[in-house]
């Protein structure tokens, strides 16, 4: 019997017809049978605000409790001004405190970046491992995945438009698979 990984997927992305989104429900339909990719919602968390830490909002606890019963998190963002959306840094700024609780930490992870332009949301990604690394998020160091050109990226139904890219994913997924299981065997 194989194990089972619960993935916790932060999609940096708030629109609702967002491409992250759109890449993130593709992941999770050709994800190994190991890996149960999950979105956990970010949109609702109020703004991290160390006056509220004795009583945190009720969002912040879910989305704690949420990240905490994952075995991993898979970030998948589009790229804001070089940089990751406010919205996903905010998540990561709920999610590591109190300090010395970080729902991150030791969590196994990985970064996916998508974006319409040619560099596939290059800066964000490298943004989001600064800061991962200061969370104590062990990160899946290659493939690196920079997805650019994302309105060509899916057929309507949602599925990947180009199967060289939908082999690519799987192979990635696989090896994260792998590198979850690594952490957490």
């Amino acid at each position: 019997m194989s194990t089972s990984y619960r993935v916790a997927v932060l999609v940096g992305s708030l629109r609702k017809a967002s491409f992250n989104r759109k890449l993130a429900l593709a992941l999770a339909n050709i994800a190994p049978a190991e890996l149960k990719l999950e979105i956990v919602e970010i949109g609702a968390l109020p703004f991290y605000n160390e006056d509220d830490a004795a009583e945190p909002p009720a969002a912040w606890v879910e989305f704690r409790n949420a990240v905490k019963s994952a075995d991993a998190v898979l970030f998948v963002s589009p790229e804001y001004n070089r940089s990751i959306p406010g919205a996903l840094k905010n998540a990561l700024d709920v999610g590591s405190r109190p300090y010395g609780q970080s729902a991150f930490d030791g969590k196994p992870a990985a970064v996916f970046t998508l974006s319409p332009g040619a560099l596939g949301g290059f800066g964000a990604n490298h943004h989001l491992r600064q800061v991962l690394a200061c969370l104590n998020t062990p990160l899946l160091p290659s493939p690196e995945v920079y997805l650019g050109g994302a309105a060509d990226m899916f057929k309507d139904d949602g599925s990947f438009a180009k199967p060289e890219t939908e082999a690519f994913l799987r192979k990635v997924l696989t090896t994260f698979a792998a590198w979850v299981g690594k952490h957490k065997g």
